[in-house]
């Protein structure tokens, strides 16, 4: 067998609890007495705590319940996981507590080797993102548990357009983080169609008796990503959007969360998006206008008066 196979055996055999020794395990897998030296080292060497007695009953064990702790990692895997948790842990995970539970696990079950080779790699590696309120957790730890049960669950929800909050009836069929903002999605049985919620919104939720069944093969993913990028009913409701500019401008706008799954052209100082024509005299211009004197519209022309009109707006705003 390879040796990743055999070591993996070694590691199964000493878990069974009695002590073997090392001609046992070179009998067993067929193997040199003195390649089962050498696994025990490399296993010893990665953080796997076995125990070596000598004598007439002596033999190699390992501590008890070694194989339910997470030692399966080298250093590589173990970093990354380490620093999938910080990103985690910044985007409000609902679980962190457990979350630092595991990543407690990973260092505590390293040897001192590799415990200094993740304190260095952690030590210069951060993530910033916006805080958020103990309550948003809350909700998002009964959104998960109605996720995984297929429970519904009723919410007191304050939609952004709405004076008032009130309360609907939801089968949650997923959750998803976008934006810094986490999001469930699933049928409003007020709405009688799929929706998204922005978790930030629900000031309240509950648990019901009723279950549901997800649809197979649904994503919250895809359905959230097509309502915020439909595609158009026909080739007529597309315009060229055609901008100049600083490159590192251009840069930004050609991976903008919207504009970058539109783009068609790029060049070093000009971009060419393909948009449908309502979302360019709705929104686009918005988002446009921070980038101020770095950009300028080319094509059409109904976006250039329409960014000179919001400008005239913003300008009147601030004179009074």
């Amino acid at each position: 067998m390879p040796k990743n196979d055999n070591m993996l055996a070694i590691l199964w055999m000493l878990n069974s609890g009695a002590k073997v020794t090392a001609k046992e395990i070179a009998e067993k897998l067929e193997i040199n007495i003195r390649t089962v030296y050498r696994y025990i080292d490399a296993l010893c060497s990665s953080g796997v705590p076995i125990i070596s007695d000598a004598g007439h009953n002596g033999g190699y064990s390992l501590l008890h319940h070694f194989i339910s702790a997470p030692l399966f990692f080298d250093v590589e895997e173990q970093k990354a996981l380490l620093h999938a948790a910080v990103f985690a842990e910044e985007a409000g995970y609902p679980f962190s507590e457990a979350l630092n539970r595991a990543t407690e696990k990973l260092k505590m079950y390293s040897n001192r080797e590799q415990e200094d080779t993740l304190n260095r790699h952690l030590a210069g590696f951060e993530v910033i993102n916006r805080d958020i309120a103990p309550s948003v957790k809350t909700t998002l730890e009964e959104l998960e548990w109605a996720v995984a049960n297929e429970c519904s669950v009723e919410i007191e929800y304050h939609a952004s357009h709405a004076e008032r909050s009130g309360p609907r009836v939801v089968d949650a069929y997923g959750m998803l983080y976008w934006n810094n903002k986490w999001y469930t999605v699933g049928f409003c049985h007020l709405r009688n169609e799929i929706r998204s919620f922005r978790a930030e919104r629900i000031l309240q939720i509950r648990r019901l008796e009723m279950r549901f069944k997800r649809p197979e093969a649904f994503s919250a993913r895809a359905f959230f990503l097509q309502s915020l990028l439909p595609e158009p009913a026909s080739k007529d409701e597309l315009t060229s959007l055609i901008i100049n500019g600083r490159s590192e401008a251009l840069d930004d706008l050609c991976i903008h969360w919207y504009l970058g799954h539109h783009l068609k052209e790029r060049t070093t100082n000009q971009a060419v998006f393909l948009l449908d024509v309502r979302a360019v005299h709705a929104y686009v211009p918005y988002f446009l206008l921070s980038y101020g004197k770095a950009i300028q519209v080319i094509e059409p022309q109904s976006m250039k008066k329409k960014l000179v009109s919001l400008a005239a707006e913003l300008m009147e705003y601030y004179q009074v």
